[in-house]
């Protein structure tokens, strides 16, 4: 049997991230009064596509004002979602709490950022924002 030659496809980046954010409430229902369950009706999804474990140690979740929460000790399980929520709580499996006082995400435009633990862009998720040529 002859060795083929690798191809550029056969390292292509995979058309998905393996850790994406797959949805984002920036506009907690209701008033905005900063309570903690107002804060924590604020909250970014984040969803493993693979079917093995992730571990998120490191990895950072930003906005564009520059409030970042850091993934501290937390594996993610293959083809499981975890909840980020702004205010306090007890970090469980599917549910992880960045203990603010304040709104992060802003409801007429923002961006969420995830990052690895090398600092490598992973994915993002926009909101409100205008797209150039149209006013």
């Amino acid at each position: 049997m002859a060795a083929l030659p690798a191809t550029a496809a056969d390292h292509a980046r995979p058309s998905r991230p393996v850790v994406e954010i797959s949805k984002v409430q920036y506009d907690s229902p209701g008033r905005d009064t900063r309570s903690n369950r107002s804060l924590n009706s604020e909250w970014v999804e984040l969803t493993n596509t693979t079917r093995n474990a992730m571990n998120l140690d490191g990895w950072t979740l930003k906005d564009e004002s520059g409030h970042t929460y850091t993934f501290d000790h937390y594996r993610l399980a293959g083809r499981a979602t975890v909840r980020i929520h702004t205010g306090e709580g007890r970090d469980t499996r599917t549910d992880l709490y960045q203990d603010r006082r304040a709104y992060v995400w802003n409801n007429d435009h923002d961006t969420a950022t995830l990052r690895n633990d090398h600092g490598r862009f992973v994915d993002d998720q926009s909101w409100g924002h205008r797209r150039s040529g149209h006013h």
